[in-house]
């Protein structure tokens, strides 16, 4: 029972992990998307004003219009609304990675216990079948074929669970570093476009 058991296990992991990819893989298709349109707008914006609406309704943007709402009877202070704007989008950027990364440890995880785990499966069915040997008084392949085979199939579980949860870790944690790169991007390109709007606004 306790070689079924870590089957079982595995083959949970095994969902958990091809779940976790398809999850991540739409949620970050997402992500990508939507950048891509706030990056050819941001790239064409002069000031917040000129911002469409589809923009507009981007976290980026709404967390400045936050700020600045926020900061409303403290606008003739441009370097302190500056240094607020900047701690919050570096807040929202934190926000970000924290969400893009989630779930994807558990990835981590699985790459690197299952091995251990299909392991610990072959030793017990192996040490099982010597038992049976011992019990059985006898070599006969038929007693002792059953329990190798379990413990075989253990391992082989093992890696199969590892191997793509080790590529999907590595594959999506990559997706997400650079989508959180590109935010970053986004935030000081935003965050200069403001810069000069207040600057003109002082003129």
């Amino acid at each position: 029972w306790v070689v079924k058991l870590v089957m079982v296990g595995l083959v949970l992991a095994s969902v958990a992990t091809w779940t976790v990819l398809i999850a991540k893989h739409l949620e970050l298709a997402r992500q990508r998307k939507s950048a891509e349109a706030f990056r050819d707008t941001l790239a064409e914006a002069g000031s917040l004003a000129q911002l469409d609406t589809a923009s507009a309704a981007h976290p980026i943007v709404k967390e400045a219009r936050a700020e600045i709402a926020q900061s409303a009877d403290a606008l003739a202070d441009a370097e302190g609304l500056k240094e607020r704007l900047v701690s919050r989008l570096d807040r929202y950027e934190a926000k970000v990675a924290r969400k893009m990364t989630q779930g994807v440890t558990i990835l981590g995880t699985i790459g690197a216990t299952a091995p251990f785990v299909g392991l610990f499966g072959t030793v017990w069915g192996i040490m099982n079948s010597f038992i049976g040997i011992a019990e059985s008084q006898t070599t006969n392949l038929a007693v002792v074929a059953p329990g190798i085979a379990e413990a075989l199939v253990a391992t082989a579980l093992g890696l199969v669970t590892a191997i793509p949860a080790v590529i999907f870790y590595n594959k999506l944690s990559g997706d997400a570093g650079r989508l959180v790169g590109r935010m970053e991007a986004f935030s000081d390109e935003f965050g200069a476009i403001l810069d000069r709007q207040m600057q003109k606004r002082e003129s």
